[in-house]
């Protein structure tokens, strides 16, 4: 019946006209600006950090846009140029499936039941989707490039076309990519899949750093020349490729490239078309009848052979719960994964290509510790189950106490491990114990400081769709993981202090000491952190239920 509804025409009401594109496409920016805006209202705090991502998020695009302007004349621009807006493409396609993502665009699952027709719905959503942070940042980095490239009267009736263009094919990249995975962050097929894209992306990251360092290392942009000569004919980086081609004369060149950019951007609308017209008539998983399960023999225990390790009673339960996240849900095994890759390849990439550290290990735990924010959000709906057992700060201590524990049987050993390997590789076993210690000391603040900030800044993550945060929760979610980490680095001051002093004074025989200080430091600053997360945790539980039962 969906099928029928969704493709057969629509009829216009009695004594009305049926709603026009033009029309159903304001409908849906003012719903856009209306989400927004009521998101902003449920709390000042709310309201303070989605302001100031955006001040910090646009005044990084205007010194971006500034610093490509200035490049203007410069023999290698064109390179660094078509380079820069297809690593910015692929961070459309990608990062809006994994990370947190101030593109608040309308799920369109939430539309099955209207009578809307996929081209006018394709069409609304597109412009819907141009309203926000990302979009105009992107605009700002596109008009950096042409106004760099752009020399001469053709070349700008170019870049007129060309930047709009190469916005258009970003957004529509970000959404077809985004509708014809829709279901996999949720689909237990699915799952696999999106931990190995996970992978992908945490490799890919690497790979463009490695490309930034050895850039560096040649001394000059020329360097860039040999890949920018293929990117400049992969949309959307072509449209740019457009203008250096019409500055330098290449006319027929120019045409061709914004001829493949346009017809890339017909491709995705095409697909992302295709994608919501099944998207919104096919049955999913969720309609269809679940197998059977065996059931367990009466009085068998449901515990296996690891879950009895765990300690019994509310500790136990959790950690357990906790694991099974881990293991189970989608977006949380994705988000572990991708941490432990890139915790990973950092610091033996770097080891391996000669300009590591073995205090690159520490990134690991960056990444990990990063894992224990926003614990309530991560509980979904269900929370409220989890908020009925929580009556007293003791309660609420105990609870974020299990989640940290759960966290350390993993993020321990895996600070442990990744600690060696890079101490292996570069040879430096003299340095193991202090960069060790260091490490460890970074993993418990992170930790600590994770547990205030779920208490703190809790938000949502939508357990359907592919989203990662509510809308207009995106800059509570980066504030609350950047502010974190920056006030882990802070509280991490007096052992990187005196991890510099003890080398500057060469006391080599009491750098072994970092290693247990750095224990109980991080061990210190874990307990700290409860014990202040326990409290306000209890105090603000209805706040809490609230904001992470947005989604």
């Amino acid at each position: 019946m969906t099928a029928a509804v969704f493709d057969a025409p629509t009829p216009a009401p009695t004594g009305a006209a049926a709603p026009a594109s033009g029309s159903l496409t304001s409908i849906f920016v003012r719903l856009k600006l209306t989400l927004l805006a009521n998101g902003l209202r449920q709390s000042s705090g709310r309201r303070a950090a989605f302001i100031s991502s955006a001040v910090l998020t646009l005044l990084f695009a205007a010194g971006q846009l500034v610093g490509l302007v200035l490049l203007r004349g410069h023999a290698h621009a064109g390179s660094l140029v078509v380079l820069l807006i297809g690593v910015l493409a692929l961070g459309w396609t990608f990062m809006p499936l994994f990370f947190p993502s101030g593109d608040e665009t309308l799920d369109p699952t939430r539309l099955v039941m209207l009578p809307l027709r996929p081209a006018p719905l394709v069409r609304a959503l597109l412009v819907a989707s141009l309203v926000g942070i990302g979009p105009l940042f992107t605009l700002c980095l596109v008009l950096g490039g042409a106004l760099a490239l752009a020399h001469g009267a053709v070349a700008v009736l170019v870049a007129v076309v060309a930047v709009p263009l190469t916005l258009l094919v970003c957004v529509a990249l970000a959404r077809a990519v985004a509708a014809a995975n829709t279901r996999l962050l949720t689909s237990r097929k699915g799952r696999d899949l999106a931990v190995l894209s996970g992978l992908v992306i945490a490799v890919g990251i690497q790979v463009v750093n490695f490309g930034a360092q050895r850039l560096g290392a040649s001394g000059g942009l020329a360097a860039l020349d040999p890949v920018a000569d293929v990117v400049r004919w992969v949309p959307p980086a072509s449209a740019i490729g457009a203008v250096d081609s019409a500055s330098t004369g290449a006319y027929g060149t120019a045409f061709g490239q914004l001829a493949l950019t346009a017809a890339a951007l017909f491709a995705l609308l095409h697909a992302w078309q295709h994608s919501l017209t099944r998207l919104m008539t096919a049955p999913d998983g969720s309609t269809l009848a679940a197998a059977s399960e065996p059931s367990r023999r009466p009085g068998s225990s449901s515990a296996t052979g690891w879950q009895r390790l765990l300690p019994v009673g509310r500790t136990g339960a959790a950690m357990q719960r906790s694991l099974r996240y881990i293991r189970r849900d989608p977006k949380t095994k994705a988000a572990w994964v991708t941490s432990l890759a890139i915790g990973l390849i950092v610091p033996l990439f770097n080891a391996l290509q000669g300009t590591g550290s073995i205090y690159f290990a520490c990134f690991a735990s960056g990444m990990l510790g990063v894992q224990m924010y926003n614990q309530f959000g991560q509980d979904y709906s269900a929370f409220w189950m989890v908020a009925q057992t929580i009556s007293t700060p003791r309660d609420a201590y105990l609870e974020l106490r299990a989640r940290a524990l759960a966290s350390l049987l993993i993020t321990l050993p895996y600070t442990v491990l990744v600690t060696v390997m890079t101490a292996a590789v570069l040879d430096n076993w003299q340095a193991l114990p202090e960069a060790l210690g260091l490490a460890l000391a970074l993993l418990g603040t992170m930790i600590g400081t994770g547990a205030v900030a779920s208490a703190r800044f809790p938000y949502s993550i939508p357990q359907e769709g592919h989203k990662n945060v509510a809308a207009g929760q995106g800059g509570l979610a980066w504030i609350s993981i950047v502010g974190g980490m920056f006030g882990s680095a802070l509280l991490c001051a007096p052992v990187i202090a005196l991890t510099i002093w003890l080398n500057v004074a060469d006391a080599e025989s009491a750098l072994w000491l970092l290693l247990p200080l750095g224990l109980v430091y991080g061990a210190v600053m874990t307990w700290g952190g409860l014990r202040l997360a326990g409290p306000r945790t209890a105090e603000r539980l209805p706040e809490i239920l609230a904001a992470v039962s947005k989604g």
